[in-house]
């Protein structure tokens, strides 16, 4: 029997965490909510579960052809424009759910803030302006 570092990763990774991921990326408000480390697992944590019961529920209750292509099941469900827009609201349920979450409120979040950005682009300018 295969370890569970060979199955999970499968598991989590396809085709719910790239479901997830894309909303993510078309959606970058989200980003702005889930905005440190811990707010982003406890997203991904729970969008990937939420989203998966969504996707099972809807497997349950539409009648599906299979797919003749490569498509998975759960890209064919969101061909249709109302169980994408399920899936999309129950991501940012999710996202808004986190970053209200008063354990969050503390954390530190990713990337730069504005004055390290405002910074860098001064350091920027003048290194740029040395190199020409």
């Amino acid at each position: 029997m295969a370890g569970h570092e060979e199955v999970w990763i499968p598991l989590v990774d396809e085709p719910i965490g790239s479901i997830v991921g894309r909303i993510q990326r078309e959606h970058p408000e989200i980003e702005a909510l889930v905005d440190s480390q811990r707010k982003l697992l406890a997203f991904r944590t729970f969008a990937y579960i939420r989203v998966g019961i969504l996707l099972g529920r809807l497997l349950v209750e539409d009648d599906m052809e299979p797919a003749d292509d490569s498509t998975t099941w759960a890209e064919q469900l969101l061909q249709d424009p109302q169980h994408r827009e399920e899936v999309v609201n129950e991501v940012w349920a999710v996202a808004q759910e986190i970053a209200a979450d008063p354990a969050y409120a503390n954390d530190t979040p990713l990337g730069p803030d504005d004055a390290e950005r405002a910074r860098f682009l001064e350091f920027a300018k003048k290194r740029l302006a040395t190199d020409a």
